[in-house]
């Protein structure tokens, strides 16, 4: 896979940055790190579903310090499905992510760059987004999120989303969220307006609405079963999905919504 092994080192390389920095400054400024392992029914994204009929495991791992973070991703189908049932690469995919986060006042501010490493099957190239949030801490949690790809997906795309907390027993809460999405194609080559195929999509995309349940095990280990509902939100968004998940090479047949979900393992210090 192009690029896969280089941001495994590169990713190995900045936890162990992290490491030996942590070591070198005061004992109050501590690193701190997060591996999370997620077992999910199918691998959404934006709407598009890159998965079909298999179980997908999802390995996290972000190492923090002084508001830097780097986080690796990767995404395992456990039985890749591409039209004939024959799996090749199970490894479809590895993300690399840096960011800085910091507060202004009664908002939460996040900026960062994202490297996306997708198997040739999924995608002909890999792609590079800069990404940009606002978290007002308030009821709800508003956030909105802007990404710009700058690669091979030339484009805008933006969520506006909310999220709530409620407390059921000890440390354990029930989180609820809700998501709405903007989707703008900078070319017909990245997506295409579904009536006009010499016009860029640009419309309302996907909605997500999600539950989740964090359960702690111990000080460091929590386990989080999950569900998500991800469904278009114009006539355009409904077409558009429809048509490239009925060629995607995860599915393979024409929907555009989906009922999804698991549970997820965190070791987090």
């Amino acid at each position: 896979m192009n690029g896969t092994k280089y941001l495994a080192a590169m990713a190995l390389g900045l936890v162990g940055l992290g490491m030996v920095t942590g070591t070198a400054v005061a004992e109050e400024a501590k690193p701190t790190a997060d591996l999370t392992v997620s077992a999910l029914s199918q691998y959404v994204w934006r709407g598009f579903a890159y998965s079909k009929d298999s179980v997908v495991l999802q390995p996290s791992l972000t190492v923090g310090y002084k508001g830097f973070a780097a986080n690796v991703w990767g995404n395992l189908d456990t039985d890749r499905w591409e039209g004939t049932d024959v799996g090749t690469d199970n490894w479809t995919e590895t993300d690399l992510t840096l960011s800085y986060s910091w507060t202004m006042g009664p908002a939460s501010l996040t900026a960062g760059y994202i490297y996306y490493a997708l198997d040739p099957y999924v995608s002909s190239s890999d792609s590079q987004e800069v990404f940009l949030s606002a978290t007002l801490n308030t009821l709800l949690s508003p956030t909105l999120k802007v990404y710009r790809d700058i690669d091979h997906f030339a484009g805008w795309y933006a969520t506006l989303g909310v999220s709530h907390s409620l407390p059921i027993k000890g440390d354990i809460a029930l989180t609820l969220g809700a998501q709405v999405s903007y989707l703008a194609a900078d070319e017909t080559s990245t997506y295409a307006d579904p009536d006009d195929a010499n016009d860029e999509y640009n419309n309302f995309h996907d909605g997500l609405l999600s539950a989740s349940v964090k359960i702690p095990v111990n000080q460091y280990v929590s386990v989080t079963p999950q569900v998500y509902y991800s469904f278009p939100l114009s006539s355009d968004a409904e077409d558009l999905l429809k048509a490239t998940n009925a060629t995607n090479a995860g599915i393979g047949r024409s929907d555009d919504n989906f009922v999804y979900g698991g549970v997820a393992v965190s070791l987090a210090f």
